[in-house]
């Protein structure tokens, strides 16, 4: 299968770039290209694109408003190319707002540390958003990993742990001020109606805590999550969205604009706290420590090269094992890859249960897929659904 591409930006370097790289590799085709968004909207009809990568900054029609006209009149899987910057966040989550489902910086120094391996990242965005949701390299169950691997990875964690019980000095930490937080007390209104009611939550002492891993198509499914849990959930939550630096920060104030409960993202030295979410930063590693009922959180650099994701699900997940054992409720989400899995392993042999979204509602059916593959999710759950399933599993009652 050829998955087609529209090229769209208004420069004609970067559309040249673009479609080069894109087209080095037999499975893909760039179809047609748009220097403005006007010129986009009138292609992506006309030409109907498996997918469209698309500039944020253009004449005529800037990208946000092309992607919103382009989901209204001929949806399409919509790649975003983003500068890093606050103001490159803000944009990009505006256009995952307005319908892209991922987003790329447009510097491909920024995507990764080599430009093969930047060529490769982008490739193989673009034949998962156009080809199908499955990833081939997970078609079969993958067996289960040597003790000896997952013994390892506790180890490097606990190496990690007691290097992290000596907080940073503020010097070694991002210098960026704490955003301004929300009070609680600002109009009701504000918040959204779909949150379910506060009803009855009964606090599970199967649980103490949710996590939620995701990537690709991430930001749109936490945020369908999390607004529909109510303000007294009883459990801190801890989430780990593949996602640059600069985004994180941005991405946490928004749903905590949105949310009833508290999101912020999570700082050397918090500690966990009920109807509050922790959003891991982008670049680094999120490790809880402590025990169940009193867990704090360690942000840690890693250059290990041989680490794909910072911030990692399996990294989060693992120490989460460590920490709070059984008591977790685990979800994955939709995204691409693997990451996710032997952390979810590890914490379903201590008596955790892993739900994961399903294949229909997720943009790249990946990380699902692998924890179900490998027999670890307990179910798989439309999008829509998932807030209700992780209520009933910590004892809402309406």
């Amino acid at each position: 299968m050829t998955v087609s591409v529209l090229v769209v930006d208004d420069s004609a370097f970067f559309r040249r770039r673009v479609t080069e790289i894109l087209e080095a590799n037999s499975d893909i085709k760039v179809i047609g290209t748009a220097n403005n968004g006007e010129d986009a909207v009138v292609e992506a009809k006309r030409l109907r694109p498996d997918v469209i990568t698309m500039d944020i900054e253009m004449p005529v029609l800037d990208g946000i408003s092309a992607v919103r006209q382009i989901m209204a009149t001929a949806p399409t899987q919509i790649l975003m190319f983003s500068s890093l910057t606050h103001e490159g966040a803000q944009a990009t989550l505006n256009a995952l707002d307005a319908g892209a489902v991922d987003f790329l910086p447009k510097k491909f120094e920024d995507i990764a540390r080599n430009r093969d391996d930047a060529v490769l990242v982008l490739q193989q965005r673009v034949l998962a958003l156009g080809g199908t949701r499955t990833q081939p390299v997970l078609r079969t169950p993958s067996p289960a990993p040597p003790t000896s691997g997952l013994s390892s990875l506790a180890a490097r964690l606990g190496r990690s742990s007691d290097a992290s019980s000596r907080r940073e000095p503020a010097s070694a930490r991002e210098q960026t001020p704490p955003p301004r937080r929300e009070t609680r007390s600002e109009p009701a209104a504000r918040r959204p109606s779909a949150a379910i009611d506060a009803g009855s939550l009964q606090t599970s002492s199967q649980y103490q805590l949710l996590a939620i891993g995701t990537s690709t198509g991430g930001p749109v499914a936490l945020q369908q999550v999390l607004t529909k849990l109510p303000a007294n959930f009883p459990y801190p939550i801890v989430m780990v969205q593949h996602m640059p630096a600069a985004f994180t920060n941005a991405f946490a104030q928004r749903l905590n604009g949105l949310c009833q409960i508290t999101v912020s993202e999570a700082a050397d030295g918090d500690v966990l706290k009920p109807g509050h979410a922790y959003l891991a930063p982008g670049g680094k590693q999120m490790l809880i420590e402590g025990r169940a009922g009193s867990g704090r959180i360690r942000i840690r650099d890693d250059e290990n090269a041989r680490l794909t994701y910072r911030p990692s699900v399996d990294l989060t997940f693992a120490s989460l094992a460590k920490s709070y054992q059984g008591k977790v409720l685990g979800v994955i989400l939709t995204g691409m890859g693997a990451d996710g899995r032997e952390g979810c392993r590890m914490l379903k042999e201590l008596g955790a249960k892993i739900l994961a979204q399903d294949e229909a509602t997720s943009v790249v059916y990946g990380m699902p897929q692998a924890v179900t593959q490998a027999g670890i999710a307990e179910k798989n759950i439309p999008l829509p659904d998932m807030a209700a399933a992780i209520l009933r599993e910590v004892g809402y009652r309406r």
